[in-house]
């Protein structure tokens, strides 16, 4: 398969884009990793008039000490995040996740932005976005603006950002010392797009759960936090009672997708399944 024709750009700075992106609006896509652009321009999924490159914008590849976060490039590649020494310290729920991330190669080329702006609904990096609650800066013509996750994803591939506007930084808060975590995920072979996937972030103070924070994958169109399942298990003794009653709350919170991978219904018993165990492995 072959693409359709397209022009090609390949600014080196964000300026540049952001004036590229201001002339030719809704007809350009950004070109990161190319992990999901290429192939959906190679099925004639995706048709754009023009490509702008961004891989020879060398200040968007960065991973910086923020004070109470981390600052990452959207450019940085996965692989680069995988073996950052800041990020295994500072934030070991999205170390673990990434890895789930595709194979070697696709970590290798992929970056971190790519996979937040594309905003699939099986990907494991949006949903570590969630469960951290971090942000994103953003250019445009407008200037530059921060975005919270919860307003990001709005919904299956589509974001809060503008036709004229390119995401720049991420910025995940440092997980608290003694933090707990576990990521679960279910797909048909390793590598493969998750079918479901959580992940927990939890604190627990005298055998209490004093925090607790849920997101998914794979399940609904697109990456959310499960507060109904947080609070089904907040300032409750954190035992196998209290665990599959948030378990419980965190099936019935979801919006399953139903499709050619799973039903809506094993959708639903995978999230039950799944966030059961990440409780109880981040408790353990």
């Amino acid at each position: 398969m072959k693409p359709a024709a397209f022009d090609y750009r390949a600014p080196t700075t964000v300026d540049e884009v952001v004036a590229l992106l201001g002339r030719h609006g809704g007809e350009a896509r950004l070109l990161a990793g190319g992990q999901t652009l290429v192939p959906m321009m190679n099925f004639r999924l995706a048709a754009p008039a023009i490509v702008i490159d961004l891989n020879r914008v060398p200040e968007l590849a960065y991973i910086e000490d923020g004070g109470d976060v981390v600052r990452i490039g959207a450019m940085t590649r996965q692989r680069a995040v995988e073996f950052s020494p800041m990020v295994a310290r500072d934030l070991p729920v999205l170390r673990a996740a990434i890895r789930m991330v595709g194979h070697l190669p696709t970590r290798s080329r992929g970056t971190i932005g790519g996979s937040i702006a594309n905003a699939d609904a099986a990907a494991e990096i949006p949903m570590v976005l969630q469960a951290l609650g971090g942000e994103v800066s953003a250019r445009g013509s407008h200037g530059e603006r921060r975005i919270a996750a919860a307003d990001l994803i709005e919904d299956a591939m589509t974001t809060s950002l503008a036709e004229d506007e390119v995401l720049t930084e991420i910025r995940f808060p440092k997980m608290a010392k003694g933090a707990r975590f576990a990521v679960e995920e279910f797909s048909r072979r390793h590598g493969d797009f998750a079918i479901a996937a959580v992940t927990v972030i939890l604190e627990i103070s005298d055998g209490v759960c004093a925090s607790v924070r849920i997101a998914t994958a794979g399940v609904s169109a697109c990456s959310r936090r499960l507060v109904s399942a947080e609070e089904a298990l907040h300032g409750r003794a954190v035992d196998a009672a209290s665990i599959a009653v948030a378990a419980d709350a965190a099936a019935a919170a979801i919006e399953p997708l139903d499709d050619r991978n799973a039903s809506a219904d094993y959708r639903r018993h995978l999230t039950r399944v799944l966030t059961r165990r990440a409780l109880q492995r981040a408790a353990a």
